[in-house]
């Protein structure tokens, strides 16, 4: 697998080399589907285009969960309208270190699409702005791409559903902040609590005060360990965060429960814990 980040200065090395890459804003706010559009609108990276988490890297809520994956020929629709193809490289971002949503946009395009090269910006729209790297607004004119005509080979083998979730035969890796997890507090979905036998890996703790993925030597001593491995959190999106903190690591990367927590819950009849257990 390539490498999973690329820093500011190397993302502006890239844009003026032979072959830039396609940047993808992923900038969202749970709660406000409008609101990564507005951050796009306000500053974006040149030649960044908005991917949408509600609209695009997800289908619609429902029994599947609050961000469902959308169904694979709808998500080609996207790659295709961005002008994506294998051939050319793409860089995803967010302002959020990748919490909100690059690392879900990098999961979906590398690890189900397949795409063969796809890199999160460390530190995320921060850290370019910490650079000095240029900016843009809505009102600058953009060059839109070439619809492309890629169809990816959507890979199935990283996803898990909720049966195989509770058959509890992988360790489950909770990826939501760990009041969340103990179901003291509960800001989104209607029940508080925990995937029985999972642990706690919230998301945030992959990164250091700067916003930047911590050294790959430091996650893969800090990153728990099981022969299988399944990442969950509110909605599936957070999750990937711990997927891309194992590729960081250099670490067999584990499977997504996408449904997560906001599917988990649709069944009364599933179990749920409390408590540190």
């Amino acid at each position: 697998m390539t490498r999973a980040l690329i820093s500011a200065s190397e993302l502006a090395d890239a844009l003026m080399g032979e072959h830039p890459p396609q940047i993808l804003d992923c900038r969202a706010r749970l709660g406000d589907p409008e609101a990564g559009r507005r951050l796009w609108r306000n500053a974006h990276l040149p030649g960044s285009l908005h991917m949408d988490l509600d609209r695009d890297l997800a289908g619609p809520p429902g029994e599947g969960g609050r961000h469902p994956l959308p169904q694979p020929e709808a998500f080609t629709a996207v790659v295709q309208r961005l002008g994506i193809t294998p051939a050319t490289p793409v860089v995803v971002y967010d302002d959020m270190g990748g919490q909100l949503a690059a690392a879900r946009a990098w999961w979906m395009l590398r690890c189900w699409a397949g795409h063969p090269e796809v890199r999160v910006l460390d530190g995320g729209f921060p850290a370019w702005a910490v650079e000095g790297g240029e900016t843009l607004s809505q009102h600058a004119r953009l060059l839109l791409p070439e619809p492309s005509r890629w169809r990816p080979d959507y890979r199935q083998d990283g996803l898990a559903d909720a049966e195989r979730v509770g058959a509890g035969r992988d360790l489950k890796l909770d990826a939501r902040s760990r009041e969340r997890y103990r179901g003291d507090a509960e800001p989104i979905d209607p029940v508080t609590g925990h995937i029985p036998g999972a642990i706690c890996r919230p998301s945030a703790t992959n990164l250091d005060a700067q916003g930047h993925f911590k050294d790959p030597e430091v996650l893969a001593t800090e990153l728990p360990e099981a022969e299988s491995l399944i990442a969950y959190c509110g909605s599936g999106v957070t999750a990937c965060h711990n997927i891309l903190a194992y590729a960081v690591a250099g670490r067999p990367l584990p499977t997504l429960y996408p449904g997560s927590w906001s599917e988990w819950i649709r069944d009364p009849g599933r179990p749920i814990a409390t408590g540190e257990n």
